[in-house]
């Protein structure tokens, strides 16, 4: 695959970047200092510190002196917490304690608010207060396959339409596939367009002629597995959201739109296991295909060799040699030597599935984030993450 317009502009060479499969290294500060990149979107499998690393980049930026919103899809509230915010909502709430001449705003999605501000702003408010008050909009809105990501989406594109910030950085849905983001418009519009949709809108939209008989024994067997009341719920609704479904898809189409701009940078999150590697190749593949300016891969929690260059082989030889003669002191000093080489392997795996990786994904930038000791719970420790990030 041919690499991205956005890696080309952010790759730098590392001092192994010279050597066969290694990929050059993501210059986050370049990425992050140009005044062309108005969109980060920090994209990839769950549990992979997402959000961390949205986190740590929008702090670094901000005190870069870019004027930076965060958004998270994080239900933990981790970055709440880490920001000093007491609690997170549909409001862009300011940052305190940002050092440098930057600012630094942060958000949660709520995804019942932010669908209903899209039908009030869509809809007369007579029509509108009718489809808020459906229980099956309530219903759809909370908890409807893809509502999330769709969402998400929509805020990103009202924020941009704001102007109020020259940097705004999304984490993405925690979902099971990452997939899930870029997915969300289809499914919502292919929902919008089902034929069961428009078999609850054949009696608002004909005459009563439509009223066939085949049409009586469906709604009849509806009624009997879902109930009559819960039907016609479901009918007022789409009869109700009928004229909106036009102005959901165009949203949709700008959002996307706004994604595959070149003011879009995509940072995809990876932990060093061979599933979250392989949900990041999907990724990667699928912003090729989507024409989506990808920065770079981040991989995320890394181990890192111990001290003193010993190998696993030698190790291993040396725990055989101390069991051997029976002590209780050779005993303590041939566990810890089994632990050295317990580690050196670990580290030895995550350099392999990361060799992978850039074999089958050449040139796309990298950088490397070793594990912490402890969970990243304030503003220092988001800088650390951005100093590691940016390779200080």
């Amino acid at each position: 695959m041919s690499t991205p317009r956005a890696s080309r502009a952010t790759a730098r060479r590392g001092p192994l970047a010279g050597h066969a499969g290694e990929p050059p290294v993501l210059d986050v500060d370049a990425l992050l200092d140009d005044p062309a990149t108005r969109i980060v979107v920090c994209c990839g499998a769950g549990g992979v510190g997402k959000t961390t690393t949205a986190a740590a980049l929008g702090l670094r930026a901000a005190e870069r002196g870019r004027r930076v919103v965060v958004l998270t899809i994080d239900p933990a509230k981790r970055l709440a917490q880490s920001m000093g915010i007491d609690q997170l909502d549909n409001t862009p709430r300011a940052v305190s304690g940002v050092e440098g001449d930057g600012s630094l705003d942060a958000m949660m999605l709520d995804m019942k608010t932010t669908f209903d501000e899209v039908v009030e702003s869509q809809a007369s408010p007579q029509k509108a207060a009718q489809i808020l008050a459906n229980p099956f909009y309530v219903a759809i809105s909370s908890s409807f396959a893809g509502t999330q990501e769709y969402m998400a989406m929509e805020k990103l594109g009202q924020l941009d339409r704001t102007g109020q910030w020259d940097l705004i950085v999304v984490d993405t849905p925690p979902s099971r596939s990452a997939l899930d983001f870029l997915d969300a418009p289809e499914r919502l519009s292919s929902f919008l367009d089902g034929r069961f949709m428009r078999l609850l809108l054949a009696p608002a939209r004909g005459p009563a002629k439509l009223m066939t008989a085949g049409f009586g024994l469906v709604t009849g067997a509806l009624t009997k597995i879902i109930g009559a009341q819960v039907l016609r719920d479901m009918q007022t609704f789409v009869t109700a959201f009928d004229t909106l479904f036009g102005g959901f898809r165009q949203r949709a189409e700008r959002t996307f739109a706004l994604l595959q701009a070149p003011g879009t940078a995509f940072v995809v999150v990876a932990a060093p296991e061979p599933d979250a590697l392989r949900e990041a190749a999907y990724f990667v593949e699928r912003l090729g295909e989507e024409q989506m300016p990808l920065a770079g891969l981040v991989v995320n929690r890394a181990s890192t060799l111990p001290d003193g260059g010993l190998s696993a082989e030698r190790a291993m030889a040396g725990v055989e040699r101390l069991r051997e003669s029976g002590s209780a002191q050779a005993g303590l000093a041939a566990g810890l030597l089994a632990l050295h080489a317990d580690r050196v392997r670990i580290v030895e795996r995550e350099e392999r599935l990361r060799g992978r990786f850039a074999t089958s994904h050449p040139g796309v930038p990298t950088v490397v984030v070793p594990a912490l000791p402890a969970d990243v719970h304030d503003l220092e420790g988001l800088r650390r993450v951005g100093g590691l990030l940016a390779g200080d």
